[in-house]
């Protein structure tokens, strides 16, 4: 299968999955600004019109966008690593959270936060109207170790969006130490450590190409 990613933008999720199931995969890095795919050159708008990350396409061809299905894909296509749902409720828990930070979190409080043409005033909303959802979380993983009672690809998704903390300085994640707790813990977890250090030389280079061609 074809992962198509940008460094550290919320396609991460999909690689800490992939790790954490031992799957096999391509990774082909798409520029977020030229939308050029590195390894070949090619427009990736040809695969995935929207232009955006992540996009898996299948052994059989399939084209999958959106976070959420991606990730339910990959844990369902490797039932071995146990990062799916063990019951119909659990799944029901699973798809609950994969959708509470995808719009929650994600698009609703970080999007607006890292997005550079975005006016103050709409950070400033979003800082207003979405910090209870950290709120809301960090009461929820008091005693908790995982988001379900075993690591999912849903704890891989909220890793990828805390992560973007050291980006957004007005969320000072030491504002929610459980939350806090739970991000350093998972860091140390082998797929996440592997994923998050790979991609983070990727970021690297892509700054320095994009400095180089400005």
């Amino acid at each position: 299968m074809d992962l198509y990613f940008s460094p550290l933008a919320c396609s991460l999720a999909t690689r800490i999955a992939l790790y954490e199931a031992g799957a096999e995969a391509n990774y082909l890095e798409v520029d977020p600004k030229t939308k050029v795919v590195q390894k070949d050159g090619s427009d990736f708008r040809a695969v995935n019109p929207l232009g955006l990350v992540p996009t898996l396409r299948t052994d059989d061809g399939m084209v999958l966008t959106e976070n959420a299905a991606i990730l339910q894909y990959v844990a369902d296509r490797f039932p071995k690593a146990g990062i799916s749902a063990a019951s119909n409720t659990e799944r029901s828990r699973l798809h609950q959270w994969l959708c509470f930070i995808g719009t929650e979190l994600h698009k609703a409080l970080f999007v607006p936060l890292l997005d550079k043409t975005a006016p103050a005033e709409a950070k400033t909303y979003a800082l207003t109207k979405n910090l209870s959802r950290l709120d809301y979380l960090e009461n929820y993983l008091k005693g908790r170790e995982f988001l379900l009672d075993h690591f999912s690809v849903a704890d891989a998704y909220l890793v990828t969006i805390i992560n973007w903390t050291m980006a957004t300085p007005p969320v000072e994640l030491a504002k929610w130490p459980v939350v806090k707790a739970y991000y350093e813990r998972l860091r140390a977890r082998p797929s996440i450590a592997k994923a998050i250090a790979e991609e983070f030389e990727m970021y690297k280079a892509e700054l320095a190409r994009h400095k180089a061609a400005a």
